[in-house]
């Protein structure tokens, strides 16, 4: 009997590179932009581990725990570490990063995260990279959580590394991951020499046996099912467009705030400013004296469907997500998540008013 998961012919090379450049098409870069088989922790860490060293001097800008973690990698690599950190519920401003340069002129490399899923905030880096162009350093970007809720353009903003992942938006796979990488960054690497080589981490690998090699023969099995899964959803993505797809999730984000603040019951939205807000993700901090955990488990309990999260770690008390990402980008997500939150906190005894929450929620989808 067979199979449609299990029963595959092998994943050709010449297929492999034609799904990366649709990811290319995406990204509207003409880097090169080598597909990762694993999940983006992967790319993110190796490219930090291929460019960064000793001599690094690195401004990692930190808005939510994946800042937090790149830095911890860049100490590792040896490289001088300055954290420009902000707090959770705020951007970063083009400004900050202006002047972190004027305090430390040796700065040649800065990371940052694009939209932080985790916190729910979206930072500039269109401004931040016109800053970073002018003087000089490399540009590394996280866009993971980003790429297809809101514009990724790599070449326009002067990233050098930017990195994304089909797991939110994308509405893909979570086991491949990919990354465009810039002229200059692949220089970086090839003087590196702690560059992984040999390695999983290894971008050099790929660039030297696939890139320059002319993408003939892949370095090792292809993870297939999510290479297809991968094409599947980029397939998605065409057919729908992009922009239809990045206005799905700025909609969902609009409704779910205003629904949020229409709900009462002591809701407040977690990002101050609806501008600094990610696209993909609606974070809102519990009303006092509630656990954030506690509501989001009665809030499922109704309807374990739900994309709905409390916050990690410390925010577990107070920040409760709604994922509205990829196919959940629509407005039953919204009504539902709104729905269920209703629910939860009258059992918390909070007075709150659904039909103003999904009437606002209704009315600002674009």
């Amino acid at each position: 009997m067979t199979h449609p998961f299990l029963d595959l012919a092998p994943l050709s090379a010449a297929r492999f590179a034609s799904i990366e450049d649709r990811v290319a098409r995406l990204l509207n870069t003409r880097q090169d932009v080598v597909i990762m088989q694993g999940e983006a922790l992967l790319p993110l860490e190796g490219a930090i581990r291929g460019t960064a060293g000793p001599g690094t001097t690195a401004l990692n800008i930190v808005t939510g725990p994946y800042g937090q973690t790149f830095g911890d990698w860049l100490r590792d690599c040896g490289a001088t570490v300055i954290d420009l950190a902000v707090p959770f519920h705020t951007a970063v401003t083009a400004e900050q990063v202006r002047a972190a340069f004027a305090e430390h002129p040796e700065i040649d490399f800065v990371s940052l995260v694009h939209a932080e899923a985790a916190t729910g905030n979206t930072n500039p880096v269109a401004e931040i990279g016109a800053v970073v162009r002018e003087h000089g350093a490399l540009f590394y970007l996280d866009a993971v959580a980003s790429v297809a809720a809101e514009p990724v353009l790599p070449d326009v903003w002067g990233v050098d590394l930017c990195v994304i992942g089909a797991q939110k938006a994308m509405g893909g796979p979570a086991g491949v991951s990919a990354v465009s990488v810039s002229e200059r960054a692949w220089a970086l690497m090839a003087a590196n020499p702690r560059a992984p080589r040999r390695s999983y981490l290894s971008l050099l690998d790929w660039k030297e046996r696939w890139v320059d090699a002319g993408r003939k023969a892949l370095l090792h099995a292809p993870a297939q099912l999510e290479m297809l899964a991968l094409e599947a959803c980029v397939e998605r993505i065409e057919a729908e467009g992009l922009e239809t797809v990045m206005a799905r999730h700025a909609s969902a984000a609009a409704a779910t705030r205003a629904g949020a603040a229409a709900l009462g019951g002591g809701l407040e939205p977690y990002v101050h400013e609806a501008r600094e807000a990610a696209p993909v993700a609606t974070t809102l901090r519990a009303p006092a004296g509630t656990v954030a955990s506690e509501l989001v488990a009665r809030a499922l309990a109704s309807d374990p469907t739900l994309p709905l999260a409390a916050g990690g770690g410390a925010l577990a008390g107070e920040m409760i997500r709604v994922n509205h990402y990829g196919p959940a980008a629509t407005p039953g997500t919204v009504r539902g998540a709104l729905t269920a939150l209703a629910s939860a906190l009258a059992a918390h005894g909070r007075e709150t008013d659904l039909a103003s929450a999904l009437r606002s929620a209704d009315e600002t989808w674009i």
